[in-house]
């Protein structure tokens, strides 16, 4: 299955450790790879059909430090859907005058909803059927953006119905907040003063973060599977929504 990363910050952080990390597990996951950045309420989108470990767009990325609270990536190896650009995660849509970013581990069985002409697929990926109907089902359930809290309790009843037709790992923002829910696999990290060392797992790579932060700095970063050694990593609980707000999980 694919891999999903994200990032979720108190202050504009950039992402070229994690990425650089997490692209190594392409090999596994070759049929293409995205990454998207929130600066503010505008959004760098980024996919290619490329393998993230041959990709010249995924060079750029890991030498370019853009910087964001919100980022959401994603490596593909392909259960439904062509190796193709369309289907290709993350996925963007727009709603309340705000961009909106998922990505989707795993593989949905018989999951074909009703979707109205505002949100309709561009791929053929069960993923992006399952994005479309999460956002048309949220313009359903609320006039304007509401708050952080409305819309996890929101999503907390529309998650479950999804996932009933099969694994749903899957990761979503709209630049104030990002939400994780668990169907199998989904791991957290919470990096704070007082900051430490941390290697990576695929790749003979270490950062001292200590030397790169403030002491207010708070960063979340949630994974597939843990990216580094030596840090203490949460395994998230199958069924699990969580929010992450200024770099802190909120159930």
């Amino acid at each position: 299955m694919c891999q999903l990363l994200g990032m979720n910050c108190n202050t504009p952080t950039d992402i070229v450790f994690s990425f650089s990390g997490f692209a190594q597990r392409a090999c596994e996951h070759a049929d293409g790879f995205g990454i998207a950045f929130f600066e503010g309420r505008g959004l760098r989108h980024f996919v290619d059909h490329l393998s993230a470990d041959n990709s010249p767009v995924a060079e750029l990325i890991q030498r370019y430090p853009i910087q964001s609270k919100q980022v959401i990536a994603h490596i593909r190896k392909a259960t439904q859907g062509r190796v193709a650009l369309e289907n290709c995660h993350p996925f963007v849509r727009e709603l309340w005058g705000h961009y909106w970013v998922f990505a989707h581990n795993g593989n949905l069985v018989d999951f074909h909803p009703r979707l109205h002409a505002a949100f309709k697929p561009v791929g053929d990926t069960d993923s992006e059927r399952a994005f479309c109907w999460l956002m048309q089902e949220l313009a359903k359930s609320h006039a304007a953006m509401p708050s952080v809290d409305e819309l996890t309790r929101t999503l907390s009843e529309l998650m479950p119905q999804v996932a009933r037709h099969g694994t749903f790992n899957c990761m979503l923002s709209q630049g104030d907040a990002l939400w994780a829910h668990c169907s199998t696999h989904l791991h957290h990290l919470v990096r704070q003063h007082p900051f430490g060392v941390a290697r990576l797992q695929d790749q003979d790579v270490e950062v001292d973060f200590a030397e790169v932060t403030q002491s207010g700095d708070r960063v979340a970063v949630i994974a597939t599977q843990p990216l580094t050694v030596g840090e203490p990593w949460v395994a998230m609980q199958p069924g699990q929504l969580l929010a992450f707000v200024d770099g802190l999980p909120r159930p």
